[in-house]
This record gives C-alpha cells, sequence and structure tokens, in this order.
C-alpha cells in the first residue's frame, strides 16, 4: 500500500506531532476516529495491514443496526471510514512497528514514520487462530484458508471442510455453499457453539455435513491439499477424509505482541477499564484488541467510541 505523502517521514529524522493517534482501523479504530474528529482532535489513523479489519473480510453483517437487509464486510468498513474523513480524521496507510508510552507525548513508530501524540487509542484487533498441526502451514494457499470470503471462490464445484463450530465457522461456512458442492463441518464437541439462527442456516443447507466429537491432525496433499487424517477424540479411531481445502475458524487471538511489557494484559487481551484506559493513562484500547468475551462489530464501535470520548475528555484535564 501507498503511504499518505503527509504522514510520510521527510528523511530529517523528525516527527509528525499529533494529537490523537488511533492504531487500526476497524469498526473501534474507525469509530473512535469518528469521534475524535467531531470533538476537533485532528486524529490519525494507522491502517495496519488491512483497511477496515476484520469486518472487510466478512462476507454480510446482518446484526448491525440500520442496516435490515445486512451490509458486505467490506462496504461498511468503507462506510466507517468515510464518516471519519468527512469529519477531519486522516487515514493513513501504514503499520505501527514500536511503542513508546514511557512518557508524554507518546512515541509510535511506522514503517514510514514516527509519531508524537498526546493519546493513543490502540484498536488492533485481532487474527485468527491456527491449528498448529502438520501441512497447516505449508499448504497456505494451497487449499488451507482463514477467510471463506477471501478464498471461497477457488473452491468452486469442489469440496472442502470447514474447522469449528461458533459463528464464524457456520457463517463462513454457509457462505462456501455459494460456490463448493459439499462443506464438511469438522468439530471437536457434539454440539455448536454458535448462536441459535446461524446453526439453524447451516443444518437446513442441503449441501453442509457434519463430523462431530473430531479433529484434524494432520493436513497432505501433493501440490494442494488432498486430503485430512482425522481422529475420534472419543473412541480415538483415526480416518483420511479426501477433501480439496480446509477452512480454519477456531477462534482468534489479539493483535497485543508490540505491547507485551508495556501496558497490563490478561491472557493476552490489553486490560482496561470501564472507562477503556489502559494501565497507562492516555493510553486507551478497544475492540477485540480489549475484548475476550463479546467480539461483535457493535460493541468493538462501541467500544471504540467510548474511547476517544474518555481520551478527548483526559486531554481536556491535562490542560487545566
Amino acid at each position: 500500500m501507498e503511504l499518505n505523502p503527509e504522514a510520510s517521514s521527510n528523511g530529517s529524522g523528525e516527527s509528525q506531532h499529533v494529537k490523537m493517534l488511533v492504531i487500526g482501523s476497524g469498526p473501534a479504530g474507525l469509530s473512535a476516529a469518528l469521534y475524535g474528529a467531531r470533538a476537533e482532535l485532528e486524529p490519525v489513523v494507522l491502517t495496519g495491514m488491512t483497511l477496515g479489519g476484520q469486518v472487510a473480510i466478512t462476507h454480510i453483517v446482518e446484526n448491525y443496526p440500520g442496516f435490515p437487509e445486512g451490509l458486505g464486510g467490506p462496504e461498511l468498513g468503507d462506510l466507517f471510514k468515510q464518516q471519519a474523513e468527512r469529519f477531519g480524521a486522516q487515514v493513513v496507510f501504514d503499520t505501527a512497528t514500536e511503542v513508546d508510552f514511557s512518557e508524554r507525548p507518546f512515541k509510535v513508530k511506522t514503517y514510514g514514520n514516527q509519531y508524537l501524540a498526546d493519546t493513543v487509542i490502540i484498536a488492533t484487533g485481532a487474527t485468527p487462530k491456527h491449528l498448529n498441526i502438520p501441512g497447516e502451514e505449508e499448504y497456505v494457499g494451497k487449499g488451507v484458508s482463514y477467510c471463506g470470503t477471501c478464498d471461497g471462490f477457488f473452491f468452486k464445484d469442489k469440496e472442502v471442510v470447514v474447522v469449528g463450530g461458533g459463528d464464524s465457522a457456520m457463517e463462513e461456512g454457509t457462505f462456501l455453499t455459494r460456490y463448493a458442492n459439499k462443506v464438511t463441518v469438522v468439530h471437536r464437541r457434539d454440539e455448536l457453539r454458535a448462536g441459535a439462527i446461524l446453526e439453524k442456516r447451516a443444518m437446513e443447507n442441503p449441501k453442509m455435513e457434519f463430523v462431530w466429537d473430531t479433529q484434524v491432525n494432520t493436513i497432505a496433499g501433493e501440490d494442494d491439499v488432498d486430503y485430512l487424517e482425522l481422529e475420534n477424540r472419543k473412541t480415538g479411531e483415526k480416518s483420511r477424509f479426501d477433501t480439496d481445502g480446509i477452512f480454519i475458524f477456531i477462534g482468534h487471538k489479539p493483535n497485543t505482541e508490540m505491547f507485551d511489557g508495556k501496558l497490563d494484559m490478561e491472557e493476552g487481551y490489553i486490560t482496561v477499564n470501564k472507562y477503556m484506559e489502559t494501565s497507562t493513562p492516555g493510553v486507551f484500547a478497544a475492540g477485540e484488541v480489549a475484548d475476550p468475551h463479546f467480539r461483535q462489530v457493535i460493541t468493538s464501535s462501541g467500544m471504540g467510541a467510548a474511547a476517544a470520548i474518555q481520551a478527548t475528555r483526559w486531554l481536556e484535564d491535562q490542560q487545566d
């Protein structure tokens, strides 16, 4: 991606000073930017690798208020961006690489610049978890995928496996039936964890089948994925399962490595109070980077708005 020229380093080693820096451009980050912009803080948003975060790779969002027919994830993310920019937020296609919260202004380095920020809102989101089994890494892009919306088209008229039993697995699995002849859901338990509506749709879809109490031990093939080695977790029986591809939806892990040792965390998630404040005054966190429980577009958006409101009040208090 090309960096915004106004935010790029001028080569002299100088840093760009900003009132509010938002790290991440998903629903939490862009909602924070919207509220920060309306408070005339001229927030700068660092997009990270993907503008819109996880919502940008979600086929359709059906549970965000105001869109009764649902809305494509990429479209919703772009609307968030447009609204934030309308009020003066600056969205920069760059990624934070290092932070220093030991003193104010806070220092944030990126691939293209260094920022000095009066306040920082962290909204770096989460990334898909891996099975960490033989063949998984080797066959990424060769039959292993973590995004049905991104890769479903490549499996037209083929048979695929979906691993997982939650909302994402059912939503993406149902989406994959648009292309694949058959979608087999392999789940470690004997019942799904997905919401009732998503479960009903999946169960009633004639293209979807279910293998219960089973885990995937190995992904194998020649040039591409050809088969999986499965194991029944109750009987221990192992079997070969032929497939053209495997989509893995077993949850996410927060993108917090950069903040390890610099902010209080619990099980990898940044610890925040009810005001979205982290352990460092002036640094706030919102969305899935600090939310191990709800993990919804609407809750992330609300957390982002709350973080920006509190950051605005915090900055005002510093001037008193």
